[in-house]
């Protein structure tokens, strides 16, 4: 049954308010953070600049297809743009916490059936929203490593891993290959020891490890082999070592954790 939207957007409420809570942490916004390039400030900038374009994208379906286009056209040059433009007003963190609100007040509002416009395939409200929760808790946490404090896993991962796991396709589209038909089976223990179970059990390739260890990797805020995963077969191991759930051109982590995906 399609998610209650209710309900996920209680949950992406919740991510992006927990978020903010490590924010305020900080004891400067220009701490750098492991996102090579990128302090607490530009992270927060980035939020805040996505957030407003989903309310583009949301209010002007055609006018925010024009900025993709212009947007791609700049390359990487656009996100250091829109850092700069966000990083120069005075009221930052009051116009993110501006920025979010409306975003999910106007998600609320989208019929189930319409489909949004965004950088990658276009997305029911429901998956637009847990996308967006899946971008605060990647840059969230780059944020609290950056500070050095922990965020305690939470059910919400169910989410992130529901994206991983419908991304494996696009982790190999994205890179100009044609993605496999055999399945893996990837079952995940959550935070409460629950179970999360997607694909064909009795398939060989398999992926097996706590919940957050493959949201730190389909999010590539870590390496492989610094997760607790266990990997059964040729498929399931060159999933995971190009694993990719946002949208995007493909990126890789360095496996020396030198810095993250943005």
């Amino acid at each position: 049954m399609p998610p209650d939207i209710a309900v996920v957007l209680a949950d992406v409420r919740a991510e992006m308010d927990d978020v903010d809570r490590v924010v305020s942490l900080a004891p400067s916004l220009d701490l750098p953070t492991p996102a090579e390039g990128w302090s607490i400030r530009d992270t927060v900038c980035h939020l805040a600049k996505t957030d407003e374009s989903a309310v583009r994208a949301i209010r002007e379906p055609e006018t925010f297809i024009e900025v993709v286009a212009a947007n791609f056209a700049e390359g990487t040059a656009f996100l250091d743009r829109q850092i700069a433009e966000a990083a120069a007003r005075p009221d930052l963190l009051d116009w993110w916490r501006d920025q979010r609100n409306e975003l999910l007040d106007l998600i609320a509002g989208v019929d189930r059936a319409q489909r949004i416009t965004w950088y990658g395939p276009p997305m029911g409200p429901a998956s637009f929203a847990t996308a967006r929760l899946m971008e605060y808790w990647a840059h969230g946490r780059d944020i609290a490593d950056a500070i050095g404090v922990r965020r305690e896993p939470t059910a919400r991962l169910r989410h992130i891993a529901h994206i991983g796991w419908r991304t494996r396709g696009f982790s190999y589209a994205v890179r100009g290959l044609e993605p496999p038909t055999d399945e893996v089976f990837l079952s995940l223990t959550g935070p409460d020891g629950q179970v999360w179970e997607y694909g064909d059990p009795s398939a060989t390739d398999r992926v097996t490890g706590p919940a957050e260890d493959f949201c730190l990797l389909v999010t590539q805020r870590r390496h492989l082999g610094d997760l607790d995963l266990q990997v059964s077969g040729r498929l399931a191991q060159e999933w995971l070592s190009q694993a990719q759930c946002y949208a995007g051109p493909a990126t890789t982590i360095d496996p020396n954790r030198k810095g993250m995906a943005h």
